[in-house]
Order: C-alpha cells, then sequence, then structure tokens
C-alpha cells in the first residue's frame, strides 16, 4: 500500500469513526469551534454567575428569579460547557445550550427589550450546527444508557 493510499485510508476512518462524513480538515474545525465556545460558556458566561459578580445578580433580579437561578444557569452553563468537549457527550450538550438559548432569547425579548437578542439566536444556530454534526455521538450515548438499563 502506497503512502498516499495508506493517508486516504486513514483521514477516511477518521471522518467517518463519528458516522458522518466529515473530512479530517472539519472534524477539526467543528472540535475547535466546541473548544471555543466551551471557553465562552465557562469563562465570560458561567463564571460571572457562579461568583455571583454585581452585574449578573442585577441582571438576574430584573428578570425576577433572584440568586438561586443565578446560580443554578451558571452551574448549567458550566457543566455543558465541560459536557461540549467529551466526545460522546458533546452532542446532547449542544441541544442543551440550544434549550438554554431559547430560554435565554425569550428572556432578552421579554426582560430586557430585545437589546442583545440576536446574541442567543447566533448561539443557537452555531449549537444546531454542533448537535447535527454530533448527531451520531449523541446516538451513542443513548445506545449505552439503554444497555444499562
Amino acid at each position: 500500500m502506497s503512502v498516499t493510499a495508506a493517508a486516504a485510508s486513514s483521514n477516511t476512518a477518521a471522518a467517518t469513526t463519528s458516522g458522518t462524513t466529515l473530512s479530517r480538515r472539519s472534524h477539526l474545525a467543528v472540535r475547535t469551534l466546541q473548544i471555543v465556545l466551551a471557553l465562552f460558556m465557562a469563562v465570560p458566561s458561567a463564571a460571572p454567575k457562579l461568583i455571583g459578580h454585581s452585574s449578573a445578580a442585577e441582571s438576574f433580579d430584573k428578570i425576577g428569579f433572584g440568586d438561586w437561578f443565578m446560580y443554578l444557569t451558571g452551574g448549567l452553563e458550566l457543566a455543558g460547557a465541560i459536557a461540549l468537549v467529551i466526545p460522546i457527550l458533546s452532542g446532547l450538550s449542544a441541544l442543551a445550550f440550544m434549550g438554554l438559548m431559547i430560554g435565554a432569547f425569550i428572556t432578552q425579548v421579554t426582560v430586557f427589550d430585545g437589546q442583545y437578542a440576536i446574541t442567543p439566536v447566533i448561539l443557537f444556530v452555531i449549537f444546531g450546527g454542533i448537535a447535527w454534526v454530533r448527531r451520531n455521538h449523541t446516538a451513542e450515548l443513548v445506545a449505552l444508557v439503554r444497555k444499562r438499563l
């Protein structure tokens, strides 16, 4: 087998391991996007909520749910950020973030007069793309859970 054939074979194997027909470059791009989003959701999004930063506390007071909801949201964001970089959890995490973005959009429109409503819409679309690309990981997770039950 020539070196070129061996490289093509390994690229094909890498692309179909997740069950999708992504090229190695596409797989790497999605993986990089997952890492960047995980960092975004963990540091500038979850951290202020978890440490009770005044800006986060004021926002959640305006929402009307108080501190408990701020800490819950921060904890969910941090857990989702961690799960986003764990291959078998990445698709499920992206789906969960899509749900969170729906709530964020509704909150932006109803409580904050839609000032930053486009941000959760953009993130929803990106997380939707990740959920679609990683759908086979989600299927693997469901199969694993069913097997254990």
